[in-house]
């Protein structure tokens, strides 16, 4: 069954070309990865949105994920309240419709 994650991010000032540049190439190459898209949602502020064949190849690539995150940390901002660097969701699809 497909799944998604989704994660919110805010770019500290001037450091939009560096966060960027750190997924270029990031990507390529993991197993069921189907798309992803980085998406500017305001000022300094992202989400990432990724299609993946199955939950189960979803959670097989959170090491990458995670070292691909330590790679560009230091260009990001706190959310505010509580969250952190990050705010990430995901799940299965349970209704398609489109």
């Amino acid at each position: 069954m497909t799944a998604f994650n989704v994660v919110r991010f805010k770019v500290k000032p001037g450091m939009d070309d560096a966060f960027l540049d750190a997924h270029r190439d990031s990507v390529a190459g993991w197993p069921g990865l189907r798309h992803a898209n980085i998406i500017k949602t305001g000022d300094g502020r992202y989400c990432i949105i990724a299609e993946w064949d199955s939950a189960e190849a979803l959670a097989a690539a959170r090491p990458h994920m995670i070292a691909t995150l330590d790679g560009f940390r230091a260009t990001l901002d706190d959310l505010g309240g509580g969250l952190g660097l990050t705010d990430p969701a995901s799940g299965p699809v349970v209704l398609a419709l489109k």
